[in-house]
């Protein structure tokens, strides 16, 4: 058996699907991409792909994992780490599929029956939250994510730090305290206003406080996590075991994303470090179906899953949204804030190859560049 044919499809609203096809006719799907570099992504999979992968036997995943990430003598990274983790999860469910068992029956069973997962409201610039979240719950979630903030300058004003108190206080008022509510920092906030912030919000409970600060200042997540009672959760913008050892003393939650952590085999190895460590699992997934489908399966095994992020209806998703390219769409369906977990072989789902082909075409998109008052580059 080997590996015979692969294609690559830019879709909207943001996303890069892989097709891997293997020469008994098994295909496999995978999506490598990062948001707004998804023509840089896909090159270094087309290296990859010509360069190793065709002509391999898909079955030996770990291997190939190995040496698509030690053979070269640079490594890591998002785009390389991305288009690793786009090929890993092709593999996982061509491998699925050719054995007749989701890919979590080989990583070696459930370890629950459903997954908890949480919906975003409000957008970049959050305003009108409230109504969004009651419309949220009254659909069926329990959990529910917000950005804390618009941009913030290093040193703001009180004024700043109470309208962001002020929003989350209108969604805790609005749905109760039997929903959790995550707080995204998004990395806009600078040390000094962290620590102000986190204890702001503090008062009105956040489910948990997501990268408080930029992975590259994590070594102040002591101090900012001194300010809150609520757990700290970090890890989307770290892209293997590596990375993540250097905070598992010092998080609640780890985030590592599918689709930029090197697939299912590295974030399989994450959670398991992190439960080593009493850490929270909750995988980064604000892509597609097929990121989101991968992030299912690592979840329904890993016994430290907390709750599953997920981008149906997300403020991004401007032409096309998640259940689009499926031809299953209620593989996804949720209940009490629940989905159950999909028994189909490999990923679970199956894509609508004819939607994949009428939308793809080149996808420009890219996060906006914000600057501060003084014309300065802000944090997005």
């Amino acid at each position: 058996m080997a590996i015979v044919d692969y294609d690559l499809y830019q879709v909207p609203p943001r996303w890069l699907f892989l097709r891997v096809e293997t020469d008994d006719g098994t295909v496999g799907w995978g999506e490598p991409v990062v948001e707004g570099r998804a023509a840089t992504v896909e090159t270094a999979v087309e290296e990859l792909m010509e360069g190793y992968l065709l002509g391999e036997d898909p079955a030996r995943i770990e291997d190939h994992w190995q040496t698509m990430y030690r053979g070269g003598f640079y490594r890591g990274g998002p785009v390389l780490m991305s288009a690793i983790a786009g090929i890993d999860q092709a593999l996982w469910d061509i491998k699925g599929k050719q054995l007749g068992a989701p890919v979590h029956e080989l990583l070696g069973g459930r370890a629950r029956d459903r997954l908890r997962i949480y919906q975003w409201i409000g957008g970049d610039r959050p305003a009108e939250v409230g109504e969004e979240a009651e419309e949220k719950v009254d659909a069926g979630l329990t959990a529910l994510k917000m950005n804390a903030t618009e941009e913030l300058r290093r040193v703001d004003t009180p004024a700043a730090i109470a309208e962001a108190e002020e929003r989350l206080r209108t969604v805790r008022e609005a749905v109760g305290d039997e929903v959790d509510i995550a707080v995204d920092f998004h990395g806009r906030v600078a040390k000094p206003m962290a620590k102000k912030l986190a204890a702001a919000l503090d008062p009105y409970d956040p489910m948990f406080i997501e990268e408080p600060v930029l992975p590259e200042q994590n070594e102040s997540l002591p101090a900012i996590g001194a300010k809150t009672s609520a757990p700290i959760a970090t890890g989307e913008r770290m892209f293997s075991r590596w990375d993540f050892k250097e905070i598992l003393e010092t998080v609640d939650v780890v985030q590592p994303d599918l689709s930029h952590a090197g697939g299912i085999t590295e974030v399989s190895k994450i959670a398991s470090m992190a439960e080593a460590h009493d850490v929270a699992l909750a995988p980064h997934c604000p892509l597609g179906p097929i990121a989101f489908a991968s992030c299912v399966q690592v979840d329904a095994n890993a016994h430290n899953a907390l709750i599953q992020e997920q981008s149906l209806n997300i403020h991004y998703n401007e032409g096309s949204d998640m259940l689009d390219y499926l031809k299953d769409k209620s593989v996804f369906e949720y209940e009490e804030g629940y989905i159950d977990i999909p028994d189909g072989p490999g990923l679970g789902i199956e894509i609508d190859e004819s939607v994949v082909a009428e939308r793809a075409g080149d996808v420009n998109w890219h996060n906006p560049v914000w600057r501060h008052g003084d014309g300065s580059v802000a944090e997005w």
